[in-house]
């Protein structure tokens, strides 16, 4: 069975009433858990409600965290978890923005959504996050184009804890069948390519938020 992946969550969340809709999701789970490719599902804020040994594998090496463990909320172990570098490389540019744009997102039409305001409010208190939401994220969309904020189909660099994977690229897919849609529930799988096509090994390195006077995609003062 597909199960948590990175550690207990903070608090229980709804489960659906129906018995033909669990019975639906525990049938989901075993398929999710077939997979040989990290792979979860996630509701609008991010919260994680299955993910399959895959993706427990890739997030082993993390260290416990109270509120942003892979599996508890992928969004806040993006934007916030410490180790969130040592796995997802290229951070800040593949992983942080994107899914700055997807908060940005579930705000327009979620807004008082507690939870989201929760994630806005901690992303505020860091100057550097909030200069990166504030200014570096438009900045970027401006760089990049608006399709880049678009998860489904983006390759990004994962730094594979099983060292016969090592440094990977992989594809992110969304997949969503409709029972799952109708539960605002989406399905996201990193298809992991063959490694022969890997780029040049990333260096593995902290994020050193004090360190930096502004982040690298927040346009420097004078730009």
């Amino acid at each position: 069975m597909a199960h948590q992946a990175g550690g207990q969550r903070p608090a229980p969340r709804p489960v659906p009433e129906t018995c033909e809709t669990q019975t639906y999701l525990q049938d989901y789970a075993t398929l999710l858990e077939s997979l040989p490719f990290p792979s979860l599902v996630v509701d609008h804020r991010w919260n994680v409600v299955m993910a399959n040994g895959a993706f427990e594998a890739l997030f082993r090496g993390v260290r416990p965290h109270p509120t942003d463990m892979p599996g508890d909320n992928f969004l806040r172990f993006v934007l916030f978890h410490p180790d969130a570098g040592e796995v997802l490389g290229e951070h800040e540019a593949s992983w942080c923005l994107p899914m700055l744009a997807q908060l940005r997102a579930a705000l327009e039409t979620c807004g008082h959504d507690p939870e989201l305001q929760a994630t806005r409010r901690d992303i505020a208190r860091d100057p550097l996050m909030e200069a990166a939401y504030r200014q570096g994220l438009p900045h970027w969309i401006r760089a990049v184009g608006e399709a880049a904020t678009r998860l489904d189909g983006a390759v990004r660099l994962l730094l594979h804890p099983d060292p016969r994977r090592g440094t990977v690229e992989c594809r992110v897919v969304e997949e969503t069948p409709q029972t799952l849609r109708a539960l605002g529930y989406r399905r996201l799988t990193m298809v992991l390519r063959d490694p022969r096509r890997a780029p040049a090994p990333v260096r593995r390195a902290r994020r050193a938020r004090a360190a930096a006077a502004h982040l690298a995609v927040v346009p420097a003062p004078g730009d």
